[in-house]
């Protein structure tokens, strides 16, 4: 049996997160020994591990600075596990992970980049840091996981070997993420929205890349062609930035027309009392999602051209650039109008994501890739699949 040990920053409701949990309840199901590593405490989603084999473990960190005890104790724990492979989710942890190589010498490194085109300078010095040494180091590992094309591109002009990348999307629980009407009946009548109102919402965390300004002027433009249109954003954030957005809402007078519900845990019921769901990020957006678990519930989407967010929906969505109300607000107004016709319904728009977007094609994906750094290298088809795709 085959030991893998995945190193995570903390295991709170984010999409690298939930993707982790997903990954490691299929390896654990297809017979792999899986552990989990985390550093902070207080987690939400180590309850969803419960009912399995997999090891989970809080390795307490108190802080950005606490270092020493803290590696050591990630050593320690380690060597206990003696998994054969290690797996860093995220920037820090992959570099966590690449300078753990000399402790663990038996062990296979990879690490998992899940973003796409970055702006360094909305980074902190450590960030900006962690970016640079990690494109340094990356020919250190044996494997890089990327779960979106425009990651691998990207990383490629940052002189990170293509021999070490595979792209394997993320994976999107179409089971727990499929129509539900009367769900979606409730939480509409809990946040005060009429059966007859077409309701538009943004789902994701409360951040500069998600780009809700653009949004709410967009809602602000379809307000006013339009009486029957609602807007909702669901996700927390920085409460300085979150204010700001307050504040703009209120000097494009729209207060009445979004409602603001913060985070929420019925992700699938939310997703299904909307009408449209809209993704309005502006950079750094490897695979969202927030966009696949809309489709898979049916629902129709509005994106921006940013990471493979274009990729996801197809032709069952509408892609619009970024940073542009007009063409987003335009968008919009093409999927009302065409509501429920063509590729714009549900059952369509489910069946894109059920056919290659599925929780079981990145379990066996993962495993592929897992096993083939113990028989051989990622085989050269799977490396020709990739560079057909960057050279569309």
């Amino acid at each position: 049996m085959k030991k893998i040990a995945f190193i995570i920053r903390d295991l709170n409701f984010g999409g690298a997160q939930r993707q982790l949990v997903t990954l490691a309840k299929g390896l654990d199901r297809q017979g792999f020994d899986v552990s989990i590593l985390y550093f902070y405490p207080g987690g939400p989603l180590e309850k969803d591990l419960k009912d399995t084999n997999i090891s989970v473990i809080c390795l307490e960190k108190r802080g950005r600075w606490h270092l020493f005890s803290f590696f050591w104790s990630l050593i320690w724990h380690l060597k206990q596990i003696r998994p054969h492979v290690l797996h860093g989710y995220l920037a820090e942890s992959n570099l966590i992970a690449i300078l753990l190589k000399p402790f663990l010498p038996a062990t296979k490194i990879i690490w998992g980049i899940r973003e796409s085109k970055g702006n360094l300078q909305d980074y902190d010095w450590l960030s900006k840091l962690i970016f640079r040494l990690e494109n340094f180091l990356s020919h250190l590992t044996d494997l890089i996981i990327v779960n979106s094309y425009a990651g691998q591109a990207y990383y490629l002009t940052h002189q990170v070997s293509a021999d070490k990348m595979l792209v394997i999307s993320n994976g999107i629980d179409t089971e727990r993420f499929q129509p539900d009407r009367e769900a979606g009946a409730k939480v509409r009548a809990e946040w005060g929205i009429s059966q007859n109102t077409i309701l538009i919402g943004l789902v994701g965390r409360i951040n500069p890349i998600k780009d809700h300004p653009t949004f709410l002027k967009t809602a602000a433009l379809l307000a006013e062609e339009r009486t029957d249109v609602r807007f909702v954003c669901v996700g927390v954030g920085s409460e300085t930035y979150t204010r700001e957005l307050y504040q703009l809402t209120k000097e494009l007078n729209i207060s009445d027309k979004v409602l603001w519900t913060g985070g929420r845990a019925d992700m699938s019921a939310v997703h299904n009392a909307l009408n449209i769901a809209v993704s309005s990020s502006c950079y750094t957006e490897g695979f969202s999602n927030v966009i696949g678990e809309a489709m898979a519930c049916g629902v129709p989407c509005v994106v921006t051209d940013v990471g493979d967010s274009a990729w996801i929906v197809g032709d069952r969505g509408i892609v619009v650039p970024p940073k542009n109300p007009k063409a987003l607000k335009n968008g919009m107004k093409k999927l009302i109008e065409n509501l429920g016709t063509n590729n714009f319904n549900g059952a369509h728009i489910r069946q894109r994501i059920v056919e290659h977007f599925s929780v079981q094609q990145l379990v066996l994906k993962t495993e592929a890739a897992l096993l083939s750094l113990f028989c051989n290298p990622i085989s050269k088809a799977e490396k020709r699949v990739n560079n057909t795709f960057l050279s569309r």
